[in-house]
């Protein structure tokens, strides 16, 4: 058998994927990141006509202009960014965004900075492009917030970028205003480019949602409408930064996929300018389904930090390996701490992207583990 790439040997498979496929037909599962929601009703009629009306072809690289005027105006009004539409380019989902800065930013001798706990597609990506991952620790006793002293003395000469998510996955953390803008800050004046990761960005709370980019131009932001519109297996998203930096970065995403799906570019345009109603409701309902696992996770005596934004709770447990496999033994599914970072091998996670009925009888069987 012929050999894969060295690199490939740092890698593993998603501990979120291998916990998805031990589920059998009787769990519930608190381990995948999905809203359980459909789409907006609006947004399958606008696919349905762009079927009809034969939208099947090839769209330009960055995605169809109209799209990509929305996601601008979206981030102007949402965001107080300015990027222009030739400054916008939409991917296959926030995942190849995330993959496609990688490759285009990092090289071996480089230092990515990532938060821990962090998304698990942070350090496979910063390892695949052979840079060097670096941890930065949330605290949880600033509840998972990452801070700006977090970040600065992790910083040298080696640092190329930090990757930032706020809302946090796996954490539900917000950061504060301040220390975004003094990360923001520090981006400018050691040179180094943050990636913020936005895409829980309307699934937030009791606090707001900053970006880097309201502070600084070294930001490339990310964002999609997998969860705030509920499209995961559409793949659609987009990244938006300064124009010569995107157009660098088209050298990869025009490579590797050509173009995002012209039918979901159809249904991203739409759910960007048709009425936003489904979302205040999905995330009210989110937000009854946050009271309740948090609620419920106390009164197991799990600990858990404040849950600002995100669906995912990150309690902390003994042992998570072996809490996991006790949570399987009475059939719910959750994912080990230890995918996301140095820092979690006593934490699990839980999503509460699920029905308000299931998270309600996963806590009842949580209770049971002895």
């Amino acid at each position: 058998m012929v050999k894969t790439a060295e690199r490939l040997k740092s890698i593993e498979l998603s501990q979120i994927r291998k916990m998805f496929e031990v589920c059998d037909e009787n769990a519930i599962n608190l381990g995948i990141g999905e809203p359980d929601f459909d789409i907006p009703e609006n947004v399958k009629i606008a696919i349905n006509e762009a079927l009809d009306e034969g939208f099947t072809k090839y769209t330009s690289n960055k995605g169809f202009l109209e799209l990509r005027e929305e996601i601008s105006k979206k981030l102007k009004s949402d965001n107080k960014l300015s990027f222009d539409p030739e400054s916008v380019m939409v991917t296959v989902g926030a995942s190849e965004a995330l993959y496609i800065c990688a490759q285009g930013l990092f090289e071996k001798g480089d230092e990515v900075l990532i938060p821990d706990p962090g998304f698990l597609s942070y350090k496979a990506c910063v390892d695949l492009s052979e840079a060097s991952p670096i941890s930065v620790e949330a605290k949880i006793e600033n509840d998972y917030k990452l801070k700006f002293e977090d970040l600065e003395e992790k910083i040298t000469s080696k640092t190329k970028a930090f990757i930032m998510n706020s809302p946090s996955n796996p954490t539900g953390a917000v950061m504060d205003k301040e220390d975004i803008k003094a990360i923001a800050d520090l981006a400018t004046d050691n040179d180094f480019i943050i990636i913020s990761d936005e895409i829980y960005e309307k699934i937030i709370y009791d606090t707001k949602h900053y970006s880097p980019g309201e502070f600084s131009d070294n930001v490339i932001v990310i964002n999609g409408f997998s969860k705030t519109y509920a499209m995961t297996g559409l793949r659609i998203a987009y990244l938006a930064s300064q124009n010569e930096m995107v157009e660098e970065l088209l050298k990869i995403h025009q490579y590797s996929t050509a173009c995002a799906s012209s039918i979901s570019q159809v249904a991203g345009y739409e759910a960007l300018r048709g009425p936003q109603g489904y979302v205040k409701s999905m995330v009210k309902e989110f937000k009854n389904r946050r009271n309740l696992i948090s609620n419920g996770l106390e009164e197991l005596g799990l600990k858990c930090t404040p849950l600002d934004g995100a669906f995912y709770a990150f309690p902390q447990v003994e042992n998570a390996a072996e809490y996991v496999q006790k949570a399987v033994g009475v059939g719910v599914i959750t994912v080990p701490g230890s995918g996301f970072g140095q820092s979690c091998d006593s934490n699990v996670r839980m999503s509460y992207a699920n029905s308000y009925e299931n998270i309600e009888e996963a806590i009842n069987r949580l209770g049971k583990i002895q």
